[in-house]
C-alpha cells in the first residue's frame, strides 16, 4: 500500500511560477494537467528496490530567488574546476538554484542556427520548437508519479538545438549549482540533433551546501535525427540528503548514434533510468557508467536499450564500487523487438564491495523477440580480494592507499573508455575524493 503523498505545492504555486516567467499557455496547461494526474499515478517500480518511503516531494522551496553569478570568477571553486578559465569558457551555461546566471555561445554557432539557452527563455523565444519536443515523444508526463511531478514543477534546465548538417566541434556545457539548502531541482534538458549533425553535451550537478531534506527530479530527452551523432556526458555530485530521481532517455532515427558517459557520484539515495530507443535502422547506442557509493546510500540504476530498427547496436558497460553500508542495484536490459533483425545487444555490469556491510546486485536481462540477432551479457558482484590488499600492504602501502589503487583499477576499464575527455578527467578527480572520504 502506497504512502499518501504530502504536497508542498498546489495549483496556485504553479500558476504563480508560470506567470512570473511569462510562460506560454500551452506550458501552463501541461503543468496543471500533470499536477492533477500526479496524485493518482503510482511511483515507478525499480527492480529490487523499495522506494515508497523515499522522499520525492518534501523540499525547502520550489523557487529560490538567487542572485545570478556575475561572472565565472564568482563561481564556487568546485564549479570553476569544471568550467575552466573565464577566457576559455565557450559554449557554457551556468544555473544557480534554478536561476540562469551565465550563458556563453560562440558567434559562429549562433550564425549556424544553433540554439543553446535556459529552459525558461527557450519556451518564450522558441515556443513552438520546445512544445514539439517537451515530453511528447521521448518521456511522457503520465508514465508515473515522478514524471508527472516533474512536468508540473520544472524550474530549470536547458534547450539545445543543432540544425541539419551542423557539426559542433567543441563540447557544449551546462553546470547546475545548488548552493541554497532550500532549493529543489526540477531540471529539464532537451537535446535535438537534426539530420547529419553532431554535438557533444556535458552537464554537471554540483552541491556546495548540505540540506536536511531535498529533492532532485531530473529528466533529459535526446532526439537524434537521421545520421546524427550525440555524445552526452554527465557528472552528478549532489549532497547527502537530496533524493535523486534522474531519467536520461534518447531516441534515434536511422543511422543515428547516441553515446552516454555517466558518472553518478551523488551522496544521497538515487533512482536512475537511462533508456535508449533505437527506432531507426542502423542506429547505435553506447552507455558507459561509473558509480561510487558510500555511507548508507541506497541506489538503483536501470540501463536499457530497446531495438526497434534493423541492424541496430546497443552496448551497456557499468562498473560500481560500494563502500561503508552503501548498496546498489544494477539492472541492465537489452530488448530486441520483433522485426529488429541483424541487431546486437551487449552488456556488462560489475560491482565491487569494499566492506562487509556494503551490498551490490547486478541483474543482466536479455529480452529477445527476433531470431536473427546477436546478444550477450556479463555480470559480477564481489568483495575486494583481501589477498590483493595484503599484497599491496606488504609493500609498505597503507590500507587506505591500497583500497584507492584497487578502486581505480576496478573503474579504469570504464573510465578510460569514456569518449568525452572532459568527463573522463572530472571523474578521475571526483573518484579520488570519494575514495578518501
Amino acid at each position: 500500500m502506497m504512502t499518501e503523498t504530502k504536497w508542498l505545492v498546489d495549483e496556485s504555486v504553479i500558476r504563480d511560477f508560470s506567470a512570473a516567467n511569462n510562460e506560454p499557455e500551452w506550458l501552463l496547461n501541461a503543468r496543471l494537467d500533470a499536477f492533477n494526474k500526479a496524485e493518482d499515478l503510482p511511483l515507478p517500480k525499480p527492480d529490487k528496490t523499495k522506494i515508497d518511503k523515499w522522499n520525492f516531494t518534501q523540499f525547502g522551496a520550489h523557487n529560490v530567488n538567487s542572485t545570478p553569478y556575475a561572472s565565472i570568477a564568482d563561481l564556487p571553486e568546485k564549479a570553476k574546476v569544471v568550467v575552466g578559465e573565464e577566457n576559455t569558457a565557450q559554449n557554457v551555461y551556468v544555473q544557480r538554484n534554478g536561476v540562469p546566471s551565465i550563458l556563453n555561445l560562440s558567434a559562429e554557432l549562433k550564425e549556424a542556427g544553433v540554439i543553446f539557452t535556459d529552459f525558461a527563455t527557450a519556451v518564450k523565444e522558441h515556443s513552438d520548437l520546445v512544445q514539439k519536443y517537451f515530453m511528447t515523444q521521448v518521456v511522457k508526463a503520465d508514465e508515473h508519479k515522478l514524471t508527472a511531478l516533474h512536468a508540473a514543477l520544472v524550474n530549470g534546465g536547458v534547450f539545445l538545438y543543432v540544425p541539419k548538417n551542423v557539426e559542433i566541434k567543441e563540447p557544449v556545457q551546462a553546470v547546475f549549482i545548488q548552493d541554497d539548502k532550500n532549493a529543489a531541482i526540477f531540471n529539464h534538458v532537451i537535446v535535438v540533433a537534426e539530420a547529419n549533425s553532431s554535438v557533444t553535451y556535458v552537464e554537471n550537478y554540483i552541491s556546495t551546501v548540505e540540506t536536511e531534506q531535498g529533492v532532485a527530479n531530473i529528466i533529459t530527452e535526446v532526439i537524434a535525427g537521421d545520421n546524427a551523432r550525440v555524445s552526452y556526458g554527465a557528472v552528478d555530485t549532489l549532497a547527502e540528503n537530496i533524493t535523486v530521481y534522474v531519467n536520461r532517455r534518447g531516441v534515434t532515427a536511422p543511422h543515428a548514434h547516441i553515446e552516454w558517459s555517466l558518472g553518478s557520484m551523488n551522496d544521497g539515495n538515487i533512482v536512475s533510468e537511462n533508456v535508449t530507443n533505437l527506432i531507426g535502422d542502423g542506429s547505435y547506442a553506447d552507455t558507459k557508467m561509473v558509480v561510487v557509493g558510500s555511507g548508507k546510500q541506497s541506489m538503483n540504476f536501470t540501463t536499457k536499450v530497446v531495438h526497434f530498427g534493423k541492424h541496430t547496436e546497443g552496448y551497456i558497460l557499468k562498473h560500481g564500487v560500494m563502500k561503508d553500508e552503501a548498496k546498489a542495484i544494477f539492472n541492465g536490459i537489452g530488448k530486441i523487438e520483433h522485426g529488429a533483425s541483424k541487431s546486437n545487444a551487449e552488456q556488462e555490469s560489475r560491482i565491487l564491495m569494499l566492506s562487509e556491510k556494503a551490498r551490490g546486485d547486478a541483474n543482466p536481462i536479455l529480452l529477445i523477440d527476433e531470431d536473427d540477432v546477436t546478444a550477450g551479457h556479463a555480470a559480477s558482484v564481489g568483495r575486494v580480494d583481501p589477498l590483493q590488499l595484503y599484497y599491496l600492504m606488504s609493500r609498505g602501502i597503507t590500507k587506505q592507499e591500497a583500497e584507492r589503487l584497487v578502486i581505480h583499477g576496478f573503474l579504469a576499464p570504464v573510465v578510460n573508455k569514456l569518449p568525452i575527455e572532459n568527463v573522463k578527467k572530472q571523474l578521475k578527480g571526483i573518484i579520488e575524493g570519494k575514495v578518501r572520504q
